[in-house]
């Protein structure tokens, strides 16, 4: 639990990391009651609990792990972000054409308004043609 806190925290310290694998062995190791911890230090173990040089093996499987669970947390965090990038995207163009399409309707009013409210000028009431100049 305290790995996970630490790496959902963006924690990456190689020398932490190796802390906490070391306090997960030791928990590991009270779990299973094998002897050989004495006030917080290890001590060789009277009677090993698994064949010599697999315990080099299980520290090296440890870490592997807590890799992938690191990378795989740091992989979860980049595909939440960019799909919140792709949903704001996704918002902000879909606003972007609601606006279009509503400036859209609304020049089509206006035109058809000035159409119907533009004066319709009389022939009486136009001027007289301008004439050209005399020579």
């Amino acid at each position: 639990a305290l790995r996970l806190s630490y790496l959902r925290a963006g924690g990456h310290d190689p020398a932490i990391l190796d802390q906490l694998l070391q306090l997960q062995l030791e928990a590991t190791a009270l779990e299973k009651g094998t002897p050989g911890l004495y006030r917080g230090r290890r001590m060789a173990p009277a009677v090993p609990a698994e064949p010599p040089g697999t315990q080099g093996l299980d520290v090296a499987l440890l870490a592997v792990e807590m890799e992938n669970w690191r990378l795989e947390e740091e992989l979860l965090a980049l595909k939440v972000r960019r799909e919140r990038r792709a949903n704001a995207g996704s918002w902000a163009a879909q606003q972007h054409s609601e606006e279009l399409a509503q400036l859209q309707a609304e020049v089509g009013m206006l035109r058809c308004h000035t159409e119907r409210t533009e004066p319709q000028l009389q022939p009486s009431i136009l001027p007289p043609p301008v004439a050209a100049p005399l020579p």
